[in-house]
């Protein structure tokens, strides 16, 4: 089976991918369900009152089990699956193996950090989008997914503990920022600039695709952009792990900002960028992560030219 799909059409990969991916889902949630249900002791019956009930601690430690289990089972897995059946060694299809230079790490430290107003005023646009009233229907279903993904958020991120916030960090910071990265940067990327036969394109379909799979209309935006972003910095840097890096400062730093303020992210960080007492930090925010992308794109260049 190895390298067995190499040469077939971008299409074929992509509706391949997909199916590999639903696959491994069902199967890994069929098993954790088995898994679950003597440790759990969950009764079948009632799953649908344990699966909406965010106030039971029982309930969110389950969800929690689950949400691990999503994914290893639907990011992880099928994209190690489909690196082998794509080329004759999933780590060097999807830029595993290669190393990463000191300088590499800073600079996605630094962009990540100062582009937080950036991603916060594309939030603000997100948000503030109105639709027509004869759109009033499908706006008030995409408010109530919103509402309800915020239920869940907050109920995943209450933690009483160290042990709490180490785990959050694991599930809400490393298992998604290796298995999105894998599957949207190290798969899909690839896939849609060999179909496009054009990288931008690549980037972008793959970041369309990265922000659209969390089904939050309301978080579109910012997570598009940052799809984009974490996309450049994959092609630039060609290891796969510098935008697991990004994509875990992002995570990681809402686990760790709610858990030294349980009452709420803190508003001045969640808004800064956004509002208009902090309009100006914007536009060196803009400044400095050019600056900063520019310095990593020249260190693609110096990096090519010492190999």
């Amino acid at each position: 089976m190895r390298n067995s799909l190499s040469g077939v059409h971008p299409f074929s990969k992509v509706v391949f991918s997909i199916f590999i991916a639903l696959v491994f889902l069902l199967l890994t949630m069929i098993i954790g369900f088995l898994v679950a249900i003597p440790i759990f002791q969950i009764n079948l019956f009632e799953i649908e009152n344990v699966l909406s009930d965010y106030n039971d601690p029982h309930n969110v430690a389950f969800l929690k089990y689950l949400q691990t289990l999503q994914a290893i089972g639907f990011f992880i897995i099928p994209a190690v699956f489909l690196g082998y059946l794509f080329h004759r060694n999933s780590f060097e299809y999807l830029k595993l193996n290669k190393n990463i230079t000191s300088s590499y790490l800073f600079l996605t430290v630094f962009i990540l950090i100062f582009s937080i107003p950036i991603i916060n005023y594309f939030t603000l646009l997100n948000q503030g989008m109105e639709f027509p009233e004869w759109f009033s229907g499908i706006e008030n279903w995409m408010k109530e997914k919103e509402d309800s993904a915020q239920a869940i958020t907050l109920a995943f991120l209450k933690m009483d503990s160290l042990g709490a916030l180490y785990f959050n960090i694991l599930m809400i910071a490393v298992l998604p920022a290796i298995g999105e990265e894998l599957i949207f940067r190290g798969i899909f990327q690839r896939i849609f600039s060999e179909w496009t036969k054009n990288i931008h394109w690549g980037i972008i379909i793959a970041a369309f695709l990265f922000s659209a799979m969390h089904f939050q209309f309301y978080g579109f935006l910012p997570r598009f952009i940052l799809g984009i972003l974490l996309g450049y910095l994959f092609y630039w840097s060609g290891s796969i792990w510098i935008p697991i890096l990004g994509h875990f400062i992002n995570n990681a730093a809402a686990v760790i900002v709610y858990y030294f303020n349980p009452d709420g992210v803190n508003e001045e960080i969640e808004n800064f960028g956004a509002t208009q007492n902090s309009y100006l930090y914007l536009i060196p925010s803009v400044i400095l992560v050019g600056f900063l992308l520019y310095i990593f794109y020249n260190q693609r260049k110096k990096t090519a030219i010492a190999c």
